[in-house]
């Protein structure tokens, strides 16, 4: 398991490696946790906020019923008002004024909307419709407290407009990435409200930053529970409706099935369009056995992450668009 690099430096992130929990998987398929010193690397900083995660050794075994074709939001809204029906959707993945934490940041908007449209174009094969999306990372991880104590820091406002501008006048989507350390999503999420009032701009929950009571990022690898998001999905859901706005997208991220405890209890709202983000770096079959364990094709449409430092042998769009169950959202960090 890796850590990739933070925004600066912080050498007591460099011990973190004998505190990190890994999943084993029984020959059942079950999951025990153990701690493991393995090879984790820390090469962090008090702003964290990148991926610890690995795409293998962290699955278990994939169902059937999990690889089966499924239409999550068929019949809910009328079509044009849809987020996925026809699309493929595209995303760079960072945050704003760094390429520290992914791509999207590496360059000013304007550069960065070409090279992620040169990035989404072959993914237009078969004649499927592609939609760019910039997935901003709107609350970043901390390695320290600070002064709320929530290891955690919201973005400048000004930024969140910034991409907002290039969003509306390129076209795209934006998706807030939220990292809250022990805050709630939902607390951060409520920040963000104003921006959640454009009708492109949407959320992703990501619960490896989500950290309980005595955790730290970086520490441990955070989760979930299907209330808290439930909680957050209500709250934009009915935002979307009271403002008469058209779908917006909903990314959950997760790499290990204990990432989010009881994903069959999230709930699906029409206002959303729900999406199961597969995170993790690594092999082409390390990647494969991690997307294919926690696929939930029957309640969310699927996403899949690609790194361009970390995996090896980086999938090919037309590699992506053969996996099964279907890919609609493919992010690049």
């Amino acid at each position: 398991m890796q850590i990739k690099r933070g925004l600066g430096t912080l050498a007591a992130c460099t011990a973190l490696a004998a505190a990190i929990t890994s999943v084993s998987i029984s020959s059942a398929g079950s999951e025990r946790s153990s701690t493991s010193a393995g090879t984790t690397q820390a090469s962090g900083a008090s702003t964290l906020g990148g991926s610890t995660k690995l795409a293998a050794g962290s699955t278990e075994l994939a169902t059937e019923s999990a690889l089966a074709p499924s239409r999550p939001d068929a019949g809910l809204l009328p079509r044009s008002r849809r987020v996925f029906p026809g699309k493929v959707l595209v995303a760079y993945y960072g945050t704003a004024q760094t390429g520290a934490l992914g791509v999207l940041g590496e360059t000013n908007p304007k550069a960065m909307t070409r090279r992620l449209r040169d990035a989404a174009r072959p993914y237009g094969a078969e004649g499927k419709k592609v939609k760019i999306v910039y997935e901003l990372i709107v609350s970043v991880a901390d390695a320290t407290a600070g002064s709320d104590g929530d290891y955690s820091h919201l973005i400048p406002k000004s930024y969140v407009k910034k991409y907002i501008r290039a969003a509306r006048r390129h076209h795209a989507y934006l998706v807030m990435d939220f990292q809250p350390g022990r805050a709630s999503f939902l607390s951060q999420v409520r920040q963000l409200r104003w921006a959640l009032k454009k009708p492109f701009v949407g959320v992703a929950l990501d619960p490896e930053w989500r950290m309980g009571p005595g955790e730290v990022p970086g520490q441990t690898i955070g989760s979930v529970k299907a209330a808290e998001v439930n909680r957050v999905s209500r709250y934009v859901a009915r935002l979307t409706r009271h403002q008469h706005l058209r779908q917006k997208l909903f990314l959950l991220h997760q790499f290990r099935t204990d990432m989010v405890e009881h994903i069959g209890r999230v709930r699906r709202h029409k206002q959303l369009a729900m999406v199961q983000h597969a995170d993790g770096f690594g092999t082409q079959g390390q990647k494969l056995d991690t997307y294919r364990a926690i696929a939930k094709p029957r309640a969310f449409q699927m996403g899949f992450k690609l790194f361009y430092d970390e995996d090896t042998d980086l999938f090919r769009p037309r590699e992506v668009l053969r996996i099964r169950p279907e890919v609609r959202f493919i992010s690049y960090q």
